[in-house]
């Protein structure tokens, strides 16, 4: 029988190219059915591609760190006959259609090239995606509490894991430990010179910030905001029965007061249209939060963002936030956005000029909470401050539209009004 060749699929929405991150097997190796054979990374994301043949593998057509395009020819296998498997779908990039399969991890399949008989298994259940997941974020799989059927983890485990992290924090992510999609050496461990090919997300990334900069007039807006009543909120949140299984922070209630704002001004939730000369009005908000992740920044958006009340903002923010930190964000919850927040918070930082995204029209940047020296009704006091900056299209938002729209989130965010 010739050998079947498996062709680079579009792992999103009409991307066409992929870079080879990591092969997981070599020519000569035996593969089953669904087993995972190598990570790609997309614009958006990294993949982990399962094998939809079972045999021995005959060749690789491309190199780690090497593009390919879409429908080219990634690896061969001649099929073997003796193989007692069942076909069944595989969804690509998420493995078989059965989740919950336990799979033979990179050390077994090393052990059997080195001829172990016996190779030992880790005792950990967990299907390719999720594996991925847990790498990706630094979580140890043997930490996690699995509730899935047989014992297997899940990506809800995986996710429930980081809970006790703030969302919006730097998580597992080090900035100062990875760079343009990859580890970055120490200053005295590197190389006294080192180039970075920029692929997948950064190269995204790169072109869209250089597009915005350079199309878009823009400016921005400053406000200083004294936040007491909105951190007592979440302190008592903690303790609310109603919140015990959402994770709220400073960054969900200043999504609902930017939601709020637009509701109020709804010309902000717009888009300039070059080409017909005209203005697009939107009165639904698709909400993109900037995450930055070991390879670079994306974001994700949350849809008809203000139909959300607190619970519901809590915990779409958590989802879309550990997904883009997994690396397991889709190139479509990339789409739709109207207006963007970026939270420089956790980082230290007290504020930032935020470029805009391409298609909208004004980002909130975020800064960080601070005990603050603070004049309260003409008397010095100790208050919770921090600084907010919005950046807008100024081909149709002039000033007075932008500092009504942040005027308002601040009075949303100094008055708790959640409370």
């Amino acid at each position: 029988m010739s050998d079947q060749v498996f062709l680079l699929p579009d792992v999103g929405e009409g991307l066409i190219e992929a870079d080879i991150v990591t092969w997981k097997v070599r020519v000569g190796d035996h593969v089953s059915l669904n087993q995972p054979v190598v990570d790609v990374e997309t614009a958006k994301a990294v993949v982990e591609l399962p094998s939809p043949f079972a045999g021995v593998v005959t060749a690789l057509h491309a190199t780690e760190g090497e593009t390919l395009a879409v429908g080219a020819p990634l690896f061969s296998v001649a099929a073997d006959p003796s193989a007692q498997e069942v076909q069944q779908a595989v969804l690509i990039g998420y493995g078989a259609v059965n989740d919950d399969a336990p799979v033979v991890g990179r050390r077994r399949r090393a052990s059997l090239r080195a001829g172990d008989p016996t190779p030992p298994t880790s005792g950990v259940r967990a299907a390719p995606p999720v594996r991925l997941a847990a790498k990706t974020l630094g979580v140890d799989l043997a930490t996690v509490t699995p509730t899935g059927p047989d014992g297997i983890i899940t990506r809800d485990d995986v996710q429930q894991s980081l809970q006790p992290r703030e969302v919006g924090t730097r998580g597992a992510l080090d900035s100062t430990a990875w760079f343009m999609g990859g580890p970055l050496a120490s200053w005295q461990d590197g190389p006294l010179e080192e180039r970075r090919r920029v692929r997948g997300v950064a190269k995204v990334m790169a072109e869209t910030m250089t597009l915005s900069a350079t199309t878009v007039p823009q400016a921005t807006a400053f406000k200083r905001v004294d936040v007491t009543a909105t951190m007592r909120f979440l302190a008592r949140a903690k303790a609310d029965p109603a919140y015990a299984d959402v994770r709220l922070s400073p960054l969900t209630v200043v999504a609902l007061a930017f939601c709020d704002a637009i509701r109020n001004y709804p010309a902000i939730n717009s888009t300039f249209d070059a080409t017909a000369n005209e203005v697009l009005i939107r009165r639904s908000i698709g909400l993109g939060i900037a995450a930055a992740t070991p390879r670079g920044l994306v974001v994700p958006v949350i849809r008809e963002a203000d139909r959300l009340d607190t619970r519901g903002m809590g915990l779409a923010l958590s989802a879309i936030v550990n997904e883009a930190r997994a690396g397991t964000t889709t190139p479509a919850a990339m789409t739709g956005a109207t207006v963007t927040i970026t939270n420089v918070g956790p980082f230290g930082i007290d504020t930032a000029v935020a470029l805009l995204p391409p298609g909208t029209s004004a980002i909130l940047c975020v800064g960080v909470v601070t005990p603050t020296p603070w004049v309260v009704e003409g008397a010095l006091a100790i208050r919770d401050v921090v600084e907010l900056s919005l950046t807008f299209d100024h081909r149709h938002i002039d000033g007075a539209l932008a500092s009504a729209v942040l005027a308002h989130i601040a009075m949303f965010l100094h008055d708790g009004a959640l409370d």
